[in-house]
């Protein structure tokens, strides 16, 4: 990666390459070093991750983030430390210590939904909020979940999967049942948070590209005092009808230039699931890319034929 090779003898790693390159791969080397120091737990995955990024910009986004709990050490939940792996997942648990809104978009495995999740739990565990109420839409809500069996619950379920999935990973299952019950974490459906408001909570909405303008606002209006909200969606992949608008990207354009809220945008780069999918991604890039090109010069042609 760096044009170095590198041998190892006893507790010591020599160098062979350029002077420029050998300094940059020393001080990299060094960072991870004192990474795997602090956490012992990290696995080789981890350390590959970090390697594949450019640690000096995280290290940066480190220091500025400590001060709120997140960094090097990574947010504390009750059932295990998660680390942000990428300079993008870092500056993303930043905003979140700083907004009472942030909105993070990015493509699938980058992360949204669980960072949300885990300072979420983080967030309930120091005591900062009372609550955790995850919210997703379900798109097919009108007629088809009608024809499934079982209750309203056992309806809803699948759509609401994914935030049980994080949430059984950040918090023991004894822990998880109690604190459902006592509605310590709900997860429901956006319709449900129709009329209500929210105090002194950690509010999620996940997979909001399938939320319209409407839906949106209605979400956003539901923070009460000492609340914080997190937003995630990737807007490459939504399911409405193609003459409904996103409220995700919507959103964007409506509150251009309001303080206290942050848009984050992840990328492939801060894909951490398999590295195919990091490839799958940045080939969807460019076929749209392409895409949208040939619509550009066909339009064009139009124009002028016109």
């Amino acid at each position: 990666m760096y044009g170095v090779s590198l041998v190892s003898r006893g507790d010591m790693v020599m160098m062979d390459g350029p002077e420029e390159a050998i300094n940059t791969a020393s001080e990299l080397l060094e960072a991870v070093i004192d990474r795997i120091r602090q956490d012992p737990g990290m696995t080789e995955e981890d350390v590959r991750a970090l390697f594949r990024q450019d640690l000096r910009t995280s290290l940066q986004a480190e220091e500025s983030a400590a001060g709120e709990g997140f960094g090097a050490r990574g947010v504390r939940t009750y059932k295990s430390t998660v680390r942000a792996r990428t300079g993008g997942q870092l500056a993303y648990l930043e905003s979140v210590s700083r907004n009472d809104i942030v909105f993070v978009i990015g493509p699938a495995g980058t992360g949204k939904t669980y960072l949300a999740v885990a300072a979420a739990v983080s967030a309930l565990k120091q005591k900062k909020v009372s609550r955790i109420v995850l919210a997703r839409p379900a798109v097919e809500a009108g007629e088809n979940l009608g024809f499934l069996p079982g209750a309203l619950e056992d309806k809803v379920d699948p759509y609401l999967r994914p935030l049980y999935d994080a949430l059984q990973e950040l918090l023991e299952p004894d822990r998880l049942v109690r604190f459902q019950a006592m509605k310590v974490v709900e997860v429901a459906p956006l319709a449900f948070m129709r009329g209500r408001t929210l105090n002194d909570a950690f509010i999620i909405l996940d997979e909001a590209q399938n939320t319209t303008p409407a839906q949106m606002k209605m979400f956003l209006t539901r923070l009460g005092a000492g609340s914080k909200a997190v937003v995630t969606g990737d807007i490459t992949q939504t399911d409405l009808p193609a003459n409904r608008p996103s409220g995700l990207v919507d959103v964007r354009t409506v509150l251009r230039g309001v303080s206290g809220l942050d848009f984050v945008y992840l990328s492939e780069r801060d894909v951490v699931r398999n590295p195919l999918v990091q490839r799958i991604v940045r080939a969807y890039e460019k076929h749209d890319d392409e895409l949208q090109k040939g619509n550009g010069a066909e339009s064009a042609r139009e124009g002028s034929a016109g």
